[in-house]
């Protein structure tokens, strides 16, 4: 019996994992290869995009989301974002726009370090899951299409 249950657990560990995340290494404006081995995802990045909990862009840009009334108008709108950038230049700003401008009022969704006033519930931890960012980036390119 206890044989059964220590198999059972080995093989669900991989399930119970998450999933690796690569460090993110630039080159120059971009960061080439993607956080996480799993493509992204167009449909889960959209929502992200849009949900008021989540990444909260639409605080600051606007793009095409004719169900979503106010959108901001501090920050470019995300067609023109996504029509200029690359996917890897796309990962680079999700990671820590600040690299690319230091007055910037946009988050690093994926960094952990020297940053202001984070409450003590949210130290060490990033505002977007490596998938999460993957996710956004597929949305953003496929805005292209």
């Amino acid at each position: 019996m206890r044989f059964a249950l220590v198999i059972s657990l080995l093989l669900a560990l991989p399930l119970l994992m998450p999933l690796p995340v690569f460090a993110q290494t630039y080159s120059g404006d971009a960061i080439l290869e993607p956080l996480t081995q799993e493509a992204g995802n167009v449909m889960r990045g959209r929502a992200i995009v849009a949900s008021r909990q989540t990444g909260l862009c639409l605080l600051c840009h606007s793009g095409p989301f004719p169900e979503e009334r106010f959108q901001g108008n501090l920050a470019p709108d995300l067609l023109v974002s996504s029509a200029r950038l690359s996917s890897p230049q796309l990962r680079a700003r999700l990671v820590d726009a600040s690299r690319f401008n230091t007055n910037t009022i946009m988050p690093a969704y994926f960094r952990i370090n020297h940053l202001n006033r984070v409450a003590p519930q949210f130290a060490g931890k990033t505002i977007l899951s490596a998938q999460e960012i993957e996710d956004v980036v597929s949305f953003l390119v496929s805005l292209k299409q």
